[in-house]
């Protein structure tokens, strides 16, 4: 058996490394990329588009000078060339999602509206139901407010924020939580409600709707991506084929 790689004493064989892959769980990514590679090799950059990515990458990287450059460089290894695979192969990823998936943005959008709204409000999370009846009477009675109260009594993270939270997108939050925000009026105090291990006392203050922009697009677009991407990855993993003929590699 050929050695294809020695790390220090130890030699590994062609016949081990899908083993040894799956074993350091590397084998899902290393399907992934070559399924990336193979997707967006119709697709090309020019020499003008890869000369703005590097340009862009090293503005991103703080680099503004030759010697900057030359020494980030040295560092991790890599030359010019090197880099510039790294950024048009992201180059080359876009325009393989909007070639695949841009007519389908509109209709995926609506679908997905409800979920990328965002909104704003206040909130107070609290272990006892008691606390927690009490804390909402003293807010319908405007005798104190969410920022008054939930540094003082709220568990949840909105303690460090005067009981604010957002903007945030519908579909991040707890289901419970998500649908009584989506029928609720801003300014609405809802009483405590059991979300889980809490007592939650809810305000909507603001309502955010998604539009389809230029930033949308490209989230939508990725999503549809990493979905097809999750697909392919499932479809030819090699450990998940070996498992259904009942012969199970090692893990």
């Amino acid at each position: 058996m050929s050695v294809i790689l020695q790390v220090r004493e130890q030699k590994v064989t062609a016949e081990e490394i899908v083993p040894l892959l799956a074993n350091y769980q590397l084998l899902p990514q290393l399907l992934r990329e070559m399924i990336i590679d193979q997707a967006i090799a119709p697709f090309v950059c020019t020499p003008e588009e890869a000369e703005k990515a590097c340009q862009a990458f090293y503005l991103q990287q703080r680099l503004t000078t030759e010697t900057e450059r030359q020494a980030w460089l040295r560092r991790r290894g890599m030359t010019p060339e090197q880099v510039r695979k790294l950024v048009t192969r992201a180059l080359r990823l876009e325009k393989f999602k909007q070639a695949t998936w841009e007519t389908q943005i509109d209709a995926y959008f609506h679908r997905r509206k409800p979920q990328l709204d965002r909104v704003i409000y206040s909130v107070i999370h609290a272990k006892d139901s008691g606390i927690a009846q009490e804390l909402y009477f003293r807010l319908q009675a405007g005798e104190q407010s969410f920022a008054e109260l939930a540094p003082k009594y709220s568990i949840g993270q909105e303690a460090r924020t005067k009981g604010i939270v957002g903007p945030v997108e519908l579909g991040k939050l707890h289901p419970t939580l998500a649908k009584l925000l989506t029928v609720t009026q801003p300014g609405q105090l809802l009483p405590p409600t059991p979300i889980d291990q809490w007592f939650v006392i809810l305000r909507l203050e603001k309502i955010l709707p998604a539009e389809l922009n230029d930033v949308t697009r490209w989230q939508l677009r990725h999503e549809l991506f990493l979905k097809w991407l999750g697909q392919q990855v499932a479809e030819l993993n090699p450990m998940n084929n070996s498992q259904k003929d009942g012969n199970l590699l090692p893990m």
